[in-house]
């Protein structure tokens, strides 16, 4: 297999996973946090937690060394639009991406606390939500926007 192809796919895949994950991520800690039942929310946000471990850091490390080297290869500079623009709405993702891993982690911690001692969650946990909600859509934008920069590649 050519090594750009090779390079292609492992992009595509990891532009998938980072993607997948993250929504679906998103939705099941939602729907978790909406239920207020504590015992799910704390089994939701834990394995969140995980798959973000597991699936979607590889996939952020893997897009920038995938993108640049396929760049290298084709000989493409940084000075085009599509490059520019998914590279700053990468960041822009990444920007929103690392506090909310930060706030899921602090949220599976305060989740397990609560079922641990028999409470109800405390306020900073709906506080931690909120932002946590509202950092999501940002970032899925951008994510979203990098699909479109990809395909059409406008100069």
């Amino acid at each position: 297999m050519d090594s750009y192809l090779f390079l292609k796919l492992v992009h595509i895949v990891s532009s998938t996973l980072l993607f997948g994950t993250g929504l679906g991520s998103a939705f099941y800690m939602w729907r978790a946090h909406r239920s207020g039942d504590v015992h799910h929310i704390a089994q939701v946000s834990r394995n969140v937690v995980l798959a973000d471990w597991v699936f979607t850091t590889p996939a952020v490390v893997l897009q920038p060394l995938t993108g640049f080297w396929m760049l290298a290869r084709l000989e493409y500079g940084l000075d085009l639009l599509w490059v520019r623009g998914s590279i700053g709405l990468f960041v822009l993702a990444g920007a929103c991406w690392l506090p909310v891993v930060w706030l899921q982690i602090r949220v599976r911690q305060l989740s397990h606390q609560a079922l641990q001692n028999g409470n109800e969650l405390p306020p900073i946990y709906y506080r931690y939500m909120r932002v946590w909600f509202i950092l999501g859509w940002p970032a899925f934008i951008a994510v979203a926007a990098i699909f479109v920069l990809m395909v059409f590649k406008p100069l």
